[in-house]
């Protein structure tokens, strides 16, 4: 009976040796290192993060080097077409040229606003409230005869209307009765006539019924 209880107390020794002692320490010294080892990790990982972070392109350069390299590959696919068929870059300026006589087209067709009459030194051309220009396409909504004029002259106080009604529009008949006159202009349609020295707006002329026919 004493062996027995001697072996049972020995048994339970050997039994708290290693399980009971060894054992929390052993766990302790594990859950240890897998602690240390979970922290060194996530240290690591944040150095990681912030020493990669700055590398990092931003969404703007991203997109910008894609569209700067996306234009230097249009300009060389343009550059070999031109290259590879030479009658291509002969269209393109034929194109040119029918765009840009096109748009002179557009341009003609307008009329003065307003209409300005004016003495020789003032350029002729389409006038407006910014461009003084003297229009040089005036028509009477009167007679229906182009407005003619004559540059340094100015008409003799003989005209009158039988003249210019036969006198028109033959200009070296018109010229019998123009005086030479430096700086001046002489305006005449078949039921109108005007001499003009200066810049002047036609609504300042309340007689005269002439327009511009367009440029």
């Amino acid at each position: 009976m004493a062996a027995m209880t001697d072996d049972l107390d020995q048994l339970l020794d050997e039994v708290e040796m290693r399980f009971c002692r060894g054992g929390p320490g052993a766990a302790g010294g594990s859950r240890g290192r897998e602690d240390g080892a979970a922290g060194a990790g996530a240290a690591g990982s944040d150095k990681e993060v912030k020493t990669r972070s700055p590398t990092v392109p931003s969404v703007d350069d991203d997109e910008e080097e894609e569209g700067d390299e996306e234009e230097d590959d249009l300009n060389d696919l343009i550059k070999d077409i031109f290259q590879d068929d030479p009658t291509v870059l002969d269209l393109s300026k034929s194109s040119g040229r029918a765009v840009t006589n096109c748009a002179a087209h557009q341009a003609n067709g307008r009329k003065c606003s307003p209409v300005y009459l004016g003495g020789s030194s003032a350029p002729h051309g389409l006038g407006t409230n910014t461009s003084h220009r003297t229009c040089d396409q005036l028509r009477c909504t009167t007679c229906d005869f182009r407005v003619i004029t004559i540059d340094d002259c100015e008409w003799n106080k003989s005209c009158d209307y039988f003249f210019f009604r036969n006198s028109m529009p033959d200009v070296s008949k018109l010229k019998v009765k123009a005086l030479s006159k430096k700086g001046a202009r002489a305006y005449a349609c078949q039921c109108s006539w005007r001499s003009v020295h200066i810049l002047t707006d036609i609504r300042e002329e309340q007689h005269l019924r002439w327009v511009c026919g367009k440029h």
